[in-house]
């Protein structure tokens, strides 16, 4: 880990520029020295723990390694400590790999950033964070990127919809923030979001509002259309019935009028009823449009031009829950330089995705094998049961037809005992008439 680096990057061959790395976190065998897993939800036994491990894919078994939530439907906490850090006048990137290796259905992979004050030993979902980032899945509904940022005491959520990854593998997730209040998502060193803060994040109530003592005068028009005054109603246009008698019906033949009363014809809808008349509408001239309160000046808004800049940061933290465990997260860093946080990912992840996306594919390959091989023992063991049993039903020998199985005899004797006389009359007989 390393912590308050300054990088020196020779650009041309005249200017040098100073990166500041405020945090970088591969996860080698000392990380635990560096973490503090908190107590938060220990005492109700829903706390999870974190592995160190690259997982079942991977492109290099040591470079690879990161930290895993494990077992299912845990509350996860950890976090680590760096030297204050301040993004006044400065970008600020925050960027991290994570692999939700599950097929996550349910659950965070977000990293948080915190500001000094709080007690990371009981870190948990209550604990003030200035920035919460990563990818968000629930569900066919919640596939998305989280990017609040706290302002003034209240977190705000990102309002567009960024989409995040979703399979098996590794990704990289990298927030910029810029000192010209700019901002810009990108996954896999790819952008994916970018723009204003002021427009992508309520941060300031708007400038302007209605006026709230504004009334519309009486005599505005917003009816846009009006009857026409020349158009007037055909003569005779309310004569025409809405229903006629049907000049196709006849009286049935069998029709009794003592019994069944006078015939009389069905009505029918009348072809030529028009419904009821109403003028026909055109443009109104004294039309002005929908009425609108005018805007004013917004009383309650103060326009602040460094919206980007948040309280000195001290901490990172994961804090999430998850339904299926597994995820792992790796190389973390907090750096005040864009390019050098490409070059980090490209130089982690870029360098092992390769190999890791193929042992991923080998593995994948193998299982279908794997139960394409099931599916053909069970469908053959499926053939061999059937086989066997028309082999055993040819090898039944049939009864004789005319000679009762043994033991029915005696069965239908001892019945007989049982009968009433008159029904064992009846069955003498009928052995009679068999004989």
């Amino acid at each position: 880990m390393r912590a308050l680096l300054p990088i020196v990057a020779l650009l041309g061959c005249f200017s040098v520029v100073a990166a500041t790395v405020a945090f970088e976190e591969r996860f080698d065998d000392t990380w635990d020295k560096r973490w503090v897993v908190s107590s938060w939800k220990k005492s109700e036994g829903t706390a999870g723990q974190w592995k160190h491990t690259a997982g079942k894919w991977y492109g290099d078994p040591e470079e690879d390694k990161g930290i895993q939530t494990t077992p299912d439907a845990r509350f996860f906490a950890i976090s680590a400590g760096f030297p204050e850090f301040s993004n006044k006048g400065k970008t600020l990137v925050l960027q991290f790999s994570v692999k939700h290796e599950q097929d996550i259905d349910c659950g965070g992979g977000y990293v948080k950033l915190l500001p000094d004050g709080g007690d990371m030993a009981s870190f948990g979902g209550d604990t003030p964070y200035s920035i919460m980032f990563g990818p968000d899945i629930c569900g066919s509904s919640t596939k998305r990127v989280h990017a609040i940022i706290t302002y003034k005491g209240k977190n705000h959520l990102i309002k567009k919809d960024v989409k995040c990854e979703t399979d098996q593998l590794t990704h990289v997730y990298t927030f910029i923030i810029r000192p010209d209040n700019t901002y810009s998502i990108l996954i896999d060193n790819v952008e994916k979001s970018s723009g204003s803060l002021y427009d992508d994040w309520d941060f300031l109530p708007p400038s302007k509002i209605k006026d709230p003592s504004a009334k519309k005068p009486e005599d505005w028009v917003d009816e846009e259309y009006m009857d026409d005054p020349e158009d007037k109603k055909p003569e005779g246009w309310d004569d025409i019935p809405k229903e006629i008698v049907d000049p196709e019906a006849t009286k049935p033949e069998d029709w009794d009028e003592s019994e069944d009363g006078e015939w009389e014809a069905p009505r029918i809808p009348n072809p030529d009823y028009k419904g009821e008349w109403t003028p026909k509408r055109i443009k109104n001239p004294a039309y002005k449009g929908k009425w609108s309160a005018p805007l004013i000046e917004n009383p309650d808004f103060v326009n602040d031009s460094e919206v980007y800049v948040l309280p000195p940061l001290k901490y990172v933290g994961i804090e999430l829950w998850q339904v299926k465990s597994g995820t792992i997260f790796d190389n973390i860093l907090v750096t005040d330089d864009a390019d050098y946080a490409k070059k980090f990912a490209e130089d982690t992840w870029g360098k092992n995705k390769d190999g890791e996306k193929k042992m991923y594919d080998e593995d994948k390959k193998a299982e279908e094998e794997k139960l394409e091989e099931e599916r053909k023992r069970i469908a053959e063991e499926s053939k061999n049961d059937d086989d066997e049993d028309d082999e055993d039903g040819a090898s039944v020998e049939e009864p004789t037809a005319d000679l009762p199985e043994e033991g029915v005899e005696e069965d239908s004797a001892a019945d007989k005992e049982d009968e009433p006389p008159e029904i064992e009359e009846v069955a003498k007989e009928a052995e009679k008439d068999e004989l």
